[in-house]
C-alpha cells in the first residue's frame, strides 16, 4: 500500500472510494490492521483504492482530519469523506463499510 504525504492526498482521493489509513510506525494495533488492509486492497481492486497516511510525518492532514487515535481509517467517496473507523476491526466489519459507499 501507497504511502502519501500532504501534496499527493487531494489526487489520491478525488475519485471513486479511497481507504485512507491513518497510521504511527509505534503503533501496535496499526501494525496489525496492515496486512488485513494489505488483503482488502487485493480483493477489492478495481473498486477502492487504498492508501497510508503516516500521521508523524503528516501532522497536517492528521489536524485537518482530527485524527485522535490510530489506528483511523476515512472512507472517501469522490473526494469527500464519507466514513470513519477507528481502531483495529476485523477485515469483514471494514470491507462492509467500502461496499456500503460503492
Amino acid at each position: 500500500m501507497k504511502i502519501v504525504d500532504n501534496n499527493e492526498f487531494r489526487s489520491e482521493i478525488e475519485s471513486g472510494i479511497t481507504v485512507v489509513d491513518f497510521f504511527a510506525t509505534w503503533c501496535g494495533p496499526c501494525k496489525m490492521l496492515a496486512p488485513v488492509l494489505e488483503g482488502l486492497s487485493g480483493e477489492m481492486e478495481g473498486k477502492a483504492n487504498f492508501i497510508k497516511v503516516d500521521i508523524d510525518q503528516s501532522l497536517d492532514l492528521a489536524n485537518e482530519f482530527k485524527i485522535a487515535s490510530v489506528p483511523t481509517m476515512l472512507i472517501f467517496k469522490d473526494g469527500q469523506k464519507v466514513e470513519q473507523l477507528v481502531g483495529f476491526l476485523p477485515k469483514e466489519k471494514i470491507q462492509q463499510a467500502i461496499e456500503a459507499n460503492l
